[in-house]
């Protein structure tokens, strides 16, 4: 005697697979919620007899504040005294980065020419110099600024 049987076609169930998904899903965000950070994981070091304290990489700051005053090292200075204490930074030690930083705001005084003096004065020390600052929220960094959008055309009666 023969049995029949009925051939059915396979098919794959789409409510398990979602409750699935969304299990991993918040177990993962759940550990990342709480995860501890290395960084506050208190530990205590061995100290090795041939040890060497690590030096800090050399840097200098030339501030530039909103009233067009200038710090070096948080230092008040002069535009003419900057090459001079460049110049220093460099006989200490020649691989000093300098960093040029300009205060965030509306300034009392256009600080664009002062920003450019310091720069023409830097620029031939032979330190590598570079420009500081906050980075923009709405784009990418290294990316090219968002032009202004365009004026709506004006209503024709």
């Amino acid at each position: 005697m023969r049995i029949r049987r009925t051939v059915h076609e396979p098919r794959i169930e789409l409510i398990p697979l979602i409750d699935v998904m969304m299990f991993l899903l918040s177990f993962f965000i759940y550990s990342q919620a709480l995860a501890v950070r290395i960084s506050v994981v208190p530990m205590e070091l061995r100290k090795f007899e041939s040890s060497q304290a690590a030096k800090p990489a050399p840097a200098a700051t030339i501030s530039i504040a909103l009233d067009g005053k200038l710090f070096y090292n948080r230092v008040p200075c002069s535009i003419d005294d900057i090459a001079g204490r460049v110049a220093e930074s460099k006989k200490e030690d020649p691989k000093t980065v300098v960093y040029i930083a300009v205060a965030d705001g509306e300034g009392s005084v256009d600080r664009a020419p002062i920003m450019q003096s310091v720069w023409d004065r830097l620029r031939g020390s032979g330190l590598q110099v570079n420009f500081v600052g906050k980075p923009r929220d709405a784009d990418t960094p290294g990316s090219a600024p968002t032009p202004p959008p365009a004026p709506a055309p004006a209503p024709t009666p």
